[in-house]
């Protein structure tokens, strides 16, 4: 039988790099509250009684699901996610090392989201996986059941014992206990795998980066920083790849959003530092209407180089159009290229319709408060920050409340 190892006790140690980064985002979200409105008030005894309890078909608890490989910038796109809701605690379950009782986690937590990587549901440890000769991409190698009796059970408002992967020795730790909150994220490989799991989301997320970036960012991290040889690395993506395709890539077909990240059409470049990026949107999707440039449903390229925004060489590309995608009618929205200037952004935005801004540039101002983060001058770090829009859209459409956002922070 696979080997399963068990900590006995929860463990000091580092934090997972998705925990750290949004750990980070604790002064940005403070600007973010969600201003409660209950929409169901009943009369008991002659007095007004209001229903709140988390769960509650009056108080829904909103489950947004996002799929991606490692080290496709799934810590980073939470980090713009999490800036829309925050609040003003935000940081890995059991507040870290600073009191003294912190351990291993792979969960983010803030006042109203929740942030769960889904290798905690891994079935085996590191070792198991010896023993099976399965890797983590294998759908056989996560526990489905349990991962779909817990969701279930923190979206109707139950705290739940989750279990804990730890990164740093590869082992099953003590769990951990998660309280619902208004928002609850599940990140990693197999989110939309189940079909059980798949009909819990309200919204669901695919980072889909294509080969040849991948093997570009990949030798820039681990040649270029880590020394690995370039036949060590070539080797690692190829024995990735069929579990991979089997298990992780056919998840884009339930996807209501896909970011897809390509090499650029504009010029020459084998190391994916121009990208071509499509974000592909689902048509009749509940709460969801797709961002479009101009005319809605038109056809369109437009190129917005000029005295408005400023384009070095290769320049920048945009696209729209409708179009099928896994047998789905899709709206496309497309950029290729880099932005020169964060803050001429704001003439792009100016054409986009349904981006669920709250004011006039705000789109601009969220890509400014994460100016810093990878991908932010070019189509990643943009459709990253849409989709966040959107995503904090539907929240507000599923539950009645409202998400205050700030115009002067920035």
């Amino acid at each position: 039988a696979p080997k399963t190892i068990s900590r006995p006790s929860r463990t000091m140690a580092r934090f997972s790099p998705l925990v750290l980064a949004l750990a980070l985002l604790a002064p940005v979200v403070t600007a973010f509250t969600v201003q409660r409105t209950p929409s169901f008030v009943r009369k008991h005894a002659g007095a007004t009684t209001v229903s709140m309890a988390l769960g509650d078909a009056d108080e829904p608890i909103v489950l947004i699901g996002v799929a991606a490989d490692s080290g496709c910038g799934k810590s980073t796109f939470m980090r713009r996610l999490v800036q829309n809701f925050g609040g003003s605690n935000v940081g890995p379950l059991g507040g870290g090392f600073g009191n003294g009782d912190g351990w291993e986690t792979n969960t983010l937590v803030s006042d109203d989201v929740t942030v769960i990587c889904l290798d905690d549901y891994h079935l085996n440890d590191r070792e198991g996986r010896k023993v099976t000769k399965r890797t983590a991409l294998d759908g056989a190698e996560n526990n489905f059941d349990l991962m779909y009796e817990q969701l279930a059970a923190l979206k109707s408002g139950k705290s739940i014992k989750k279990p804990i992967y730890n990164h740093v020795n590869g082992t099953l730790d003590t769990p951990e206990e998660i309280k619902p909150t208004n928002i609850v994220i599940v990140e990693g490989l197999h989110p939309f795998y189940d079909e059980r799991v798949r009909e819990l989301m309200d919204f669901s997320v695919y980072l889909d980066i294509s080969d040849e970036i991948k093997f570009a960012w990949k030798i820039q991290r681990d040649m270029e920083e880590r020394g690995h040889s370039l036949e060590s690395i070539q080797a690692s993506i190829e024995s990735r790849k069929p579990d991979f395709d089997q298990f992780v890539g056919p998840q884009r077909a339930y996807s209501d959003l896909v970011i897809s990240v390509l090499p650029t059409d504009l010029v020459a470049d084998d190391v994916g530092k121009t990208l071509k990026v499509k974000m592909i949107q689902r048509e009749g999707v509940d709460n969801f209407d797709p961002v479009y440039l101009f005319d809605e449903g038109s056809t369109i390229s437009w190129v917005p180089c000029g005295k408005k925004l400023t384009c070095s060489f290769p320049g920048i590309k945009f696209a729209y159009g409708p179009d099928v995608y896994f047998d789905k009618e899709v709206s496309v929205l497309e950029m290729d290229g880099k932005f020169d200037n964060l803050q001429e952004l704001i003439y792009v935005e100016s054409h986009l319709s349904n981006t669920a801004t709250k004011f006039y540039g705000e789109l601009t101002q969220q890509m400014l408060k994460l100016s810093d983060a990878p991908g932010s001058d070019n189509g990643t770090g943009f459709f990253q920050t849409l989709c966040a829009l959107k995503i904090r859209e539907i929240y507000e459409k599923i539950t009645s409340k409202k998400v205050a956002a700030d115009p002067i922070s920035a």
